[in-house]
């Protein structure tokens, strides 16, 4: 049996009361078994006004939480003997700090789709371009406050506005660039509310049916067959979609920029 420490759950560490005060706005952890990608990317992202600080594996991971959680985490999925997937998997049992993870080519296909499932933010692929990356944390780090500040309304209250079109959470009504209203049904109301929620991101197929299973009279179980359902409510041409576009090997992705009121 491993002799590494577990990542610090959060009644663990004895400054939980300050931690949201202490933390750093900026801390972004970049988690790689390659030392000079490493200091690559944390000098990047410190001159480009994010600090940044690094780990080589589980157990500078695990004291770098257990010290301050960072903002974000970049967790490599390829760390020598360990697995990035079981690190994952550890973060996510006690924390809801955004995770971008890296793979390598497209041997690591089935990699990217089961971290998706275990709860990663974003993917991006090796070699990747600084400024793809530091792109990619800003539009993660963009998303997550998004969410607070819709978590802090009332859930039955508010919405989202995307291209024109306007989507009213308490009523679940769906307005048209024209104010015509869209009928949904209760099926395309969840899937577009998930979609909705984590904008620029993509979902796989089992996240979308699990978030369209919370209607017990929803028996129809193809996601391709709902967002085709979707797609004809939304799209000017259903056929060459700008809102709702399928992320090759993941499932689908809502492309365009979404603002919660």
């Amino acid at each position: 049996m491993s002799d590494a420490p577990k990542l610090p759950r959060p009644f663990d560490r004895p400054d939980r009361a300050k931690s949201d005060e202490s933390r750093d706005p900026g801390c972004i952890l970049v988690v790689d078994d390659d030392p000079m990608l490493r200091q690559m990317v944390v000098n990047y992202l410190n001159e480009n006004n994010m600090r940044a600080v690094s780990a080589a594996g589980r157990q500078e991971m695990a004291r770098h939480f257990a010290e301050s959680e960072p903002n974000l985490v970049i967790l490599d999925l390829r760390l020598g003997e360990e697995d990035g997937l079981d690190l994952l998997r550890e973060i996510r049992s006690h924390s809801d700090v955004p995770v971008i993870i890296a793979t390598g080519q497209r041997s690591d296909e089935i990699d990217r789709i089961v971290g998706l499932e275990l709860g990663a933010d974003y993917y991006i692929v090796k070699p990747f371009s600084l400024r793809e990356l530091f792109a990619r944390i800003r539009a993660v780090l963009r998303r997550q406050e998004m969410g607070r500040a819709v978590r802090a309304c009332d859930p039955e209250r508010g919405g989202y506005r995307f291209d024109g079109w306007r989507l009213d959470r308490r009523g679940r009504r769906l307005v048209d660039r024209n104010e015509a209203p869209v009928r949904l049904s209760k099926g395309e109301y969840a899937l577009l509310l998930a979609f909705l929620e984590a904008p620029q991101r993509p979902l796989t197929r089992e996240h979308l049916l699990q978030a369209t299973r919370i209607h017990e009279d929803i028996f129809d179980r193809s996601i391709d067959v709902q967002v085709l359902r979707l797609r004809r409510k939304l799209e000017i041409d259903p056929s060459s979609p700008r809102a709702i576009q399928t992320e090759r090997g993941v499932g689908y992705v809502f492309a365009l920029p979404v603002e919660p009121f």
